[in-house]
């Protein structure tokens, strides 16, 4: 039997054999149920329009439940203007309003329709659990309708009243908005964001204020995403690279206007430094205008540039405060021949396509000049004291993780490092090795030290400079190259010196042997599992496929990312797990004035229909209905008292 102070703790919410006797038919009645849909998507890099409506239209699911509602009765148009009422009601609504054709005509059909499609996507789910999604100003009014017998004649008056009284007072507007949002909810049960939610695009900030609306969902970190985390911590390396990345594609709203960071020293300094500099390699990405902090091209190139030499020698303390990184091929500012313009790598001379150094000493490289270093520790206390920033990223490490296995699915952003012969790369620390999984549960308690240790405990340091690891290194799961060669992309014409290749893991993983070795590295079985990833886009206009092993990998970086829409030739994945089925959306480029339903199509069907009893979340059940059955028999035998019986 369980501990009977345990059981005494359960008897306070269950105190009596009644109540217990009830929870359990409850449970088991739940766990007949259909599993909830799962919804997969990764990269999101700051992309809020596309993905704000990936959301709301659920990867074009909605459209598809508004189909299944009603066949053949809406025309193709009625249908479309139904899906679009809700993706966007207040969009739709104010619409209608300014065609002066918001009438109680159209508010009564509407809000008729859209119990018609709640009712078909709330047939999975308790009462319970579908009350709990409804605002509570109308989950009374909804739940009612949602119930109501048309049958019986009584209720048809009790329906039509209900109807003209929201008419009466005027709330019809707000109703079908509630309504909608509540369709919103229940179709997306379960949401997975597989990694690197920031960068490039202009609003990473927009999407995680919409994620933390979710309650059941799960993040797991992309390196996109650590390099953030780093920055909040106050790593410099950390701060220097979110700033290059961001002044790179132009993203001032989300630095300046959303987190309050200060870039008045940093432009100050570009202006005065590179005055005379065109900056040309530096010029900065235009995929998205600055709504709230325009800045002009020239000075952003200049501000560009100078971040970019502060973040090569930080970079380089860091690599030499870390001889186990193995990071050496990363210091190249030693490798310029400030007199000939040329850099030397690997035995190799290559001419520099810019060699206006103004900040740099030859002799030592490396050192920050005293007005750099000024503004690298101002830069740093901004990040660490932004409110929105901080919020963001402890809710980033309240959901997230290195890597997460759910409902037989192992979820993790990039890689599991391997050697080319197959087996897990080792990372040794301090006379340790590491690898597989040991490796990536060692990275999440590293992760989680960067961040929550005090400012003077002596692992702080060590522990934020792993971020930058993480963001960049060789064996970093999260990134999966042998290096990020941001130094020769800027100063180099050789595309064979620019090149970053790829960890063996990913031409491995392609194999059913390499994803079983998986598995099993991670105590999952070999059969009935899928490794789901992202972090290399999938060029489908190449021929490539986001399906791979034969149905055990998916790899679902599609492009949601403006910047990767060129190679992969479309616009993003969804991958999405129903009770009978996998199936993959695939998205065109997100244009907020067309229709961008996606093509959807079945990529594996289950055997049987899968019910909660079957997840994960039907084992918790099952362990929570033995404990019931167990306080019970406490009860029976007089071991806890029972209260009003």
């Amino acid at each position: 039997m369980r501990d009977l102070d345990y059981l005494k703790l359960m008897a306070g919410e269950y105190p009596n054999e009644k109540a217990a006797v009830s929870e359990i038919i409850n449970l088991r009645a739940i766990q007949a149920l259909p599993k909830g849909t799962e919804y997969f998507f990764s990269d999101l890099h700051g992309e809020h329009g596309a993905f704000l409506h990936l959301l709301k239209s659920c990867s074009g699911v909605i459209k598809v439940k508004v189909r299944d509602t009603f066949g053949h009765m809406l025309t193709a148009k009625e249908e479309l203007e139904l899906a679009n009422i809700i993706y966007y009601p207040e969009k739709s609504i104010e619409k209608k309003a300014e065609e002066d054709s918001l009438t109680d005509e159209w508010i009564s059909l509407t809000i008729y329709r859209l119990i018609q499609v709640l009712k078909l996507v709330s047939t999975k789910y308790t009462r319970s659990k579908v009350r709990k999604k409804m605002p509570a100003e109308f989950a009374y009014i909804i739940d009612e309708l949602l119930h109501v017998n048309q049958l019986d004649d009584n209720k048809k008056l009790y329906y039509s009243e209900i109807l003209n009284s929201i008419l009466d007072i005027g709330v019809g507007d707000k109703f079908i908005i509630a309504i909608c949002g509540v369709i919103q909810r229940l179709t997306i049960d379960h949401l997975h964001i597989i990694g690197d939610i920031y960068d490039r695009g202009p609003h990473g900030d927009v999407i995680m204020e919409e994620l933390i609306k979710f309650d059941e969902l799960d993040i797991q970190w992309g390196n996109h995403d650590a390099e953030w985390m780093g920055a909040a911590a106050g790593n410099y390396a950390c701060v220097c690279s979110v700033l290059r990345a961001g002044i790179s594609y132009n993203n001032f709203d989300i630095l300046e206007d959303a987190y309050g960071i200060n870039l008045r020293k940093l432009s100050m300094f570009a202006a005065e430094v590179y005055k005379d500099d065109p900056c040309t390699r530096f010029k900065p990405h235009l995929l998205d205008k600055n709504i709230y902090d325009a800045v002009e091209p020239t000075l952003a190139a200049k501000m560009h540039k100078a971040i970019a030499i502060i973040l090569f020698k930080v970079e380089g303390a860091l690599v030499k405060r870390h001889p186990e990184y193995e990071m050496e091929g990363r210091l190249l500012l030693d490798k310029i021949d400030f007199s000939t313009g040329m850099l030397h790598i690997n035995g190799k001379e290559y001419p520099m396509l810019d060699t206006n150094f103004p900040t740099v000493d030859p002799k030592d490289p490396y050192k920050l000049t005293a007005e750099e270093e000024e503004l690298v520790e101002s830069l740093a206390l901004s990040f660490k004291h932004s409110l929105l920033l901080n919020k963001h990223i402890q809710f980033m490490y309240a959901r997230g993780s290195m890597y997460l296995k759910y409902n037989n699915n192992l979820l993790f952003h990039g890689c599991i490092p391997m050697n080319a012969d197959g087996e897990f790369e080792g990372f040794e620390i301090k006379g340790k090795y590491y690898k597989g999984k040991e490796f990536m549960d060692y990275l999440e308690k590293r992760i989680i030290q960067a961040y929550f240790l005090p400012d003077d405990d002596p692992r702080k340091e060590s522990a934020t400079d792993l971020m930058y690891y993480l963001w960049c290194g060789a064996k970093s799961p999260l990134f999966g190259k042998d290096a990020m060669r941001t130094f020769e992309n800027y100063f180099i014409e050789d595309a064979e010196a620019r090149k970053e290749h790829m960890n063996p893991y990913y031409k491995l993983s392609e194999t059913e042997e390499c994803c079983n070795k998986i598995f099993e590295e991670f105590g999952l079985p070999t059969e009935g599992c899928h490794i789901i990833n992202g972090h290399i886009p999938v060029k489908i206009k190449e021929g490539q496929s986001p399906i791979k092993a034969n149905g055990k990998l998916y790899v679902i970086d599609g492009g949601l990312s403006k910047a990767y829409q060129k190679k992969t030739g479309i616009g993003g994945y969804t991958l999405i797990f129903n009770s009978n089925n996998l199936s993959l959306a695939e998205h065109m480029p997100f244009h907020p004035e067309e229709d961008s339903t996606p093509k959807v199509f079945v990529t594996e069907r289950m055997r049987k229909r899968i019910l909660v009893g079957d997840t994960d979340r039907g084992k918790e059940l099952e362990k929570k209905i033995n404990d019931l059955k167990e306080l019970r028999t406490a009860f029976q035998k007089g071991l806890i008292k029972e209260k009003g019986n």
